[in-house]
């Protein structure tokens, strides 16, 4: 091996096996890891259920193979050439009785391996396939990082630990920014599904809007930051009805202020009064807010995503965080290229910067918003697997949040 360095805990394990002749550990490592095969993309496009296996000539061995990857071993998304996600058992399952003689496990890289392919061989594949104690892909719920091929320092590591919260709770590498996820059909799946984004340029709208914090709530929004402005003239904490007093006396006073006469370059122009009962609604709607808030803060304090003491600043975290991920999702479903991708991702990481303070106040706010818009105060998965990737994220020695000093990120400013 010299001087290689394992991109990830995954080729880790399995040049380590191999390394000691321990077959068995292999194959249990090979049957928990994600298997990529290439495919030409206009293939796919066309024919997005089905996967072909790739075939390669072998002069070396003088026979043929058939080609797949690990994760870490991916090369950058590239315009024509796209990777689907299978697992071991896929190859256990599917592989025809003319088969190549060989199954290559990263060919042409310092961590190849050549495993015969014969029947009795595949039979052994399948019993550690069988064993296996949890789906294909890499832990959920734990972070993971790429040590080669993704970034550790700088902005665009700063931006990606920004969306490290969906990382975590996808199983997924928090840097890897030359991303192919779960394979080229799942992301584009993903998008339309979760996203509707179907084309490029939705892609590029949607990854503004996130990035301009235009999909998150006004109104949640609006009550957080009466809170902090109040929090800023006091120099303390807010009592809630402090809090929900000043919210009223300024929605009433931005109400009477719009029925003010303005003078424009066409005269002076006569506003209409709102009717009282909307006025007095959307008080009412922004009261609960603040209820749900003040509910949500004191779960966070017990489960340790708020500091005693603490609230949350803004909720705008939710869709920077977001606009992290988004970025990345678009180059593996090939709606973008990495160059663009990098740019919006060090643009999420310099927003996230100018709103909070700390890696603990980005996370506050960004497991509201999801709360805010998912949970409904039933405590559920929607939260729960947010405190868990906080919980990760904040004790993790590995964790981006433990390595990139908040205040001391280079050319963030």
């Amino acid at each position: 091996m010299g001087t290689w360095t394992a991109p990830s805990a995954v080729e880790r394990e399995l040049e380590e096996a191999k390394t000691a002749g321990n077959w068995p550990a292999f194959f249990d490592a090979l049957a928990l890891a994600d298997l990529f095969v290439p495919q030409e993309r206009s293939f796919q496009d066309a024919h997005p259920t089905r996967i072909r296996r790739r075939r390669v000539h072998l002069p070396r061995m003088r026979a043929d193979a058939y080609v797949v990857f690990t994760e870490g071993m991916l090369p950058a998304p590239s315009p024509d050439l796209v990777f689907e996600s299978v697992d071991l058992r896929w190859f256990c399952e599917s592989y025809p009785s003319d088969g190549p003689a060989y199954l290559a496990v990263n060919p042409g890289t310092p961590f190849e391996t050549l495993l015969p392919a014969t029947p009795a061989h595949r039979a052994t594949w399948a019993l550690h396939d069988g064993r296996r104690p949890r789906y294909p892909g890499l832990e959920r719920h734990k972070v993971h990082a790429l040590h080669v091929g993704g970034p550790l320092h700088g902005p665009a590591a700063f931006g990606l630990a920004c969306g490290a919260h969906l990382s975590v709770r996808n199983g997924m590498f928090w840097n890897a920014l030359a991303y192919h996820g779960q394979g080229y059909t799942k992301e584009r799946d993903k998008l339309r599904d979760s996203w509707g984004v179907t084309t490029r340029e939705e892609w590029l709208v949607t990854t503004e809007r996130l990035l301009g914090a235009d999909m998150v709530s006004p109104v949640w929004e609006f009550a957080l930051r009466v809170r902090q402005a109040l929090a800023q003239e006091f120099a303390g904490p807010v009592d809630t009805e402090h809090w929900r007093h000043a919210t009223d006396a300024t929605l009433r006073a931005n109400a009477e202020r719009a029925a003010e006469p303005r003078l424009t370059p066409d005269g002076v122009t006569v506003a209409q009064p709102r009717p009282t009962a909307e006025v007095e609604g959307e008080i009412a709607g922004v009261q609960r807010v603040i209820g749900r808030i003040t509910r949500y803060e004191q779960r966070f304090r017990a489960d340790g995503v708020l500091g005693e003491g603490a609230y949350v600043r803004s909720v705008e975290a939710w869709d920077y965080g977001r606009a992290s991920q988004m970025a990345r999702w678009g180059v593996g479903a090939r709606f973008g290229t990495l160059a663009e991708a990098e740019d919006a991702v060090v643009r999420a990481g310099k927003a996230c910067r100018l709103a909070y303070r700390s890696w603990e106040e980005l996370s506050a706010g960004f497991v509201l918003g999801r709360c805010m818009q998912f949970d409904e105060e039933e405590f559920g998965p929607w939260y729960q697997e947010m405190a868990t990737a906080h919980r990760e994220l904040t004790s993790d020695p590995g964790s981006p949040w433990r390595n990139l000093a908040w205040g001391d990120s280079p050319n963030l400013g």
